[in-house]
């Protein structure tokens, strides 16, 4: 019971949303980082999931990059709403 409610809700919160927004996914990637941080504090040595957390960093600067390049105000909206650091190296 408790997994088929938390499942439709899921589903209405992504209804609501636009899943393939470059925000939205950002957003997703970010809230998987929070949780492999969190996973790899308590396991530091858990090599497959440190590979999964820097595929998914990657994934998530390739994205930011792309919506500077289109739309910095976006950008810049999105960095302070999720206080993730500017990257200088781009």
């Amino acid at each position: 019971m408790v997994k088929n409610s938390f499942i439709s809700v899921t589903f209405q919160e992504k209804k609501k949303e636009n899943c393939g927004s470059v925000e939205f996914q950002v957003l997703s990637f970010t809230n998987k980082i929070q949780r492999l941080t969190s996973h790899l504090e308590l396991h530091r040595k858990d090599y497959l999931s440190q590979r999964g957390l820097r595929k998914v960093l990657e994934k998530r600067q390739r994205l930011l990059f792309y919506l500077s390049k289109k739309n910095r105000v976006r950008y810049k909206e999105l960095i302070s709403q999720l206080n993730i650091r500017e990257s200088k190296n781009r």
